[in-house]
């Protein structure tokens, strides 16, 4: 069985986390696939956009703690195992960031712990009805530490603070009016309601959502007046694009534009 799935759709990489029997667990094999199609995505001129879903019942449970309890006895010992594991998946998540594509998580059935980091980690989200999200370690022992830095970076302190002493679960229209997902479908609506939200980003300008995803990370770690200078060198840099110049002229005569495909 192949861990992680990949199908193509109208310039759309469409990623299945495929070990049901797991809940979609992000176990070392399942990090190892994820890197590896990340690390092929982001020299990859026609792709556009991605979206990553799960198959089974769930999008994705987190660790794969029983995976995570055998390393326990790995042979440089536990401390090492531990370091290398989170180390790993730390970069899994940042790549997301890294990549030209926006990356679309499709969420359904649950999403907890590192499984609800993976969405906080994606530039968007949609999720169906019913999908419950948690960062619930702390039910076990396990504070979610590393869980923690995507989510606080997508939802109020407060209200991620919550999430994480508490290990209660949130259904899909709250994490909604928090900002975790940016809507929420009928579960029979959700393939049709990624994909569309996928195709409008991909037919886009290429180039322009690429220095955007870059720009859009880089100026809100900034002061203002320095999120201004460094963005108004970007609109420069955008501005001399061949294919803008094309999009607005297509626009002032009220015409599509003819872009590269």
């Amino acid at each position: 069985m192949t861990l992680l799935e990949r199908h193509d759709t109208n310039a759309v990489a469409h990623l299945t986390l495929n070990a049901p029997e797991k809940l979609n667990a992000l176990s070392d094999g399942m990090l190892a696939a994820l890197q590896e199609q990340f690390d092929t995505l982001q020299g990859d001129a026609t792709t556009r956009a991605v979206v990553i879903k799960g198959a089974g019942k769930a999008f994705c449970a987190g660790h794969d703690l029983k995976e995570m309890t055998a390393g326990r006895q790995a042979e440089d010992g536990e401390r090492a195992y531990f370091k290398d594991l989170f180390d790993r998946c730390a970069t899994m998540m940042t790549s997301i960031r890294a990549l030209p594509q926006p990356v679309i998580a499709q969420v359904h059935g649950i999403a907890t712990a590192a499984g609800c980091q993976l969405v906080a980690s994606c530039d968007m989200a949609v999720a169906a009805q019913g999908t419950k999200f948690g960062v619930n370690g702390v039910n076990i022992g396990l504070f979610c530490s590393t869980p923690m830095v995507a989510l606080t970076r997508n939802i109020p302190r407060k209200h991620a603070f919550e999430m994480l002493t508490t290990g209660q679960f949130i259904p899909a229209e709250r994490a909604e009016a928090l900002g975790l997902v940016n809507r929420v479908v009928a579960p029979d609506q959700l393939d049709e309601a990624a994909q569309d939200l996928a195709e409008t980003v991909a037919a886009k300008l290429g180039a322009a959502v690429r220095i955007g995803k870059e720009a859009f990370y880089t100026q809100v770690e900034m002061t203002l007046d320095d999120a201004y200078d460094y963005t108004g060198d970007v609109m420069v840099q955008n501005m001399l694009y061949r294919d803008t110049v094309e999009g607005i002229a297509a626009f002032l005569e009220k015409r599509p534009p003819i872009w590269p495909q």
